[in-house]
């Protein structure tokens, strides 16, 4: 999952990336409304974690653009504009959720995962392919009962793959999906974690394989 977050103050943006990264979501960082559309535009992002007060603007009216783009975009707003008609307006510019800093990191990832899911509907279940269980709402892996632990990249990967498993993923979708805009890509950046998350899969007998379709991508099936 990739995450976009607009934010004019340095420091608490290097500081949610830390954060968000740790948590397995490829991220990038932006600082001003123009700059975030046009990423939004070039980029399949699952969230936004949008700032109000922006050198070009108030981020909540960037909202109705951002949904018009990519209408399953969830977008969080996150300000120091408490009051209760700056939330208020806020949420009814299209926002999934608003949260005032100072906010504690840990509630920001639930509320992260909260809007993740579409409103109103029951969890997804787990997705089974052979001995492996991804779990969509809480990103987490396991196979056959046991926690799998994937670095955020490979789990990025496996993120894609499992979700249309048995049908090939485009190389440039598993880019878009592991690589921020400043990451340092190599003509071999998917295929060395690939090769990565097929040693860790056999390693723990997950009962699947990830083959290469040459010249078009990658697909996951059980063995």
């Amino acid at each position: 999952m990739r995450i976009l977050i607009v934010e004019d103050e340095a420091e608490l943006a290097t500081l949610l990336a830390a954060r968000l990264g740790a948590a397995g979501f490829v991220v990038d960082c932006l600082g001003d409304c123009a700059d975030a559309f046009e990423a939004v535009l070039g980029a399949p992002y699952g969230l936004v974690l949008l700032d109000r007060r922006l050198p070009d603007g108030d981020g909540a009216a960037l909202i109705p653009r951002l949904r018009a783009a990519r209408p399953g975009l969830a977008v969080i707003l996150l300000t120091a504009l408490d009051q209760v008609a700056e939330r208020v307006g806020g949420l009814d510019a299209g926002a999934d959720d608003y949260l005032v800093k100072p906010f504690d990191m840990d509630e920001l990832l639930a509320r992260i995962r909260a809007a993740l899911r579409r409103p109103g509907a029951a969890p997804s279940p787990p997705i089974l392919c052979g001995q492996l269980s991804f779990d969509p709402a809480m990103r987490a892996v396991s196979v056959a009962g046991e926690a799998l632990h994937l670095r955020r990249r490979e789990l990025a990967i496996l993120e894609v793959l499992i979700q249309r498993a048995g049908r090939v993923v485009p190389r440039e979708r598993l880019l878009d999906a592991a690589f921020g805009c400043d990451d340092d890509i190599t003509p071999a950046s998917v295929e060395t974690h690939i090769s990565r998350l097929r040693r860790r899969l056999e390693a723990s007998d997950a009962g699947v394989a990830i083959h290469a379709i040459r010249g078009v991508g990658y697909v996951v099936s059980t063995k």
